[in-house]
């Protein structure tokens, strides 16, 4: 079957998933179903910390004042894309991940004080042996209505991609105040846990093997029917 996707990322997320999918020869509408907003928090002090770990771009870009008195702190990053926005902010990025927080976390030696910038809704780390955490939450994700990309969910062709947990409940619950009936519609999520988090009744759920943007966009690409690209990794497709 040939789809139309449609991305429901905030900003700015959004627009660089979909330039990277037209790219690639995709055609893709884009939907924001939250805005990002600031909050105010306290700074801890600098001295208590030996790096800042960051789980999104979202907290560099709305972090606000507070992170000139941490510039100097080096960043472990949750990918690529954050670590761009550190670097564009003026940080040293210590350390890149590809597959989740939780892998940065476990790959950075002890002994070692991190602050983590949050947002409201966050996945929970553990951390290992000699690894302390700090967290300060500097922003929150604010709802926006479905009702501009209905007609699209009705035409019964449009494959859906989830970004984030917070992204799939949204969308479910929207979804359901709209009566739109989830067995005509296809999802894709760039993890399990937001798989889940999207809950039952799609007509299909595909899952990409890892959680990064390269992975996700080669998944849609290949459910669309297109020739395989040159960006891919393995995929998995429950």
């Amino acid at each position: 079957m040939s789809f139309h996707l449609l991305a429901l990322r905030p900003e700015p997320g959004l627009a660089a998933t979909l330039d990277k999918a037209r790219a690639m020869g995709l055609t893709i509408t884009g939907h924001a179903l939250s805005e990002i907003r600031a909050i105010d928090w306290a700074c801890p002090e600098p001295d208590g910390f030996d790096g800042l770990l960051v789980g999104s771009a979202n907290a560099i870009l709305h972090g606000g004042p507070h992170l000139a008195r941490l510039a100097a702190k080096p960043v472990y990053a949750v990918g690529e894309a954050t670590a761009i926005a550190a670097r564009a902010a003026g940080f040293t990025v210590a350390m890149t991940g590809s597959g989740g927080l939780q892998g940065v976390l476990d790959a950075i030696p002890p002994p070692c004080r991190l602050l983590r910038i949050a947002g409201e809704e966050h996945v929970p780390l553990n951390p290992p042996t000699g690894v302390t955490i700090a967290e300060v939450i500097a922003y929150r994700s604010v709802p926006l209505p479905l009702d501009p990309v209905v007609p699209m969910l009705e035409s019964g062709a449009a494959l859906v991609l989830l970004h984030s947990a917070a992204t799939a409940r949204r969308f479910a619950a929207e979804c359901d105040r709209l009566g739109l009936p989830r067995e005509t519609i296809a999802v894709a999520a760039l993890g399990p846990r937001i798989a889940d988090a999207a809950g039952a009744g799609w007509g299909a759920v595909h899952t990409a093997a890892r959680p990064d943007e390269s992975t996700f966009l080669q998944l849609a690409f290949d459910l669309c029917g297109a020739p395989r690209s040159t960006l891919g990794h393995p995929l998995r497709q429950p």
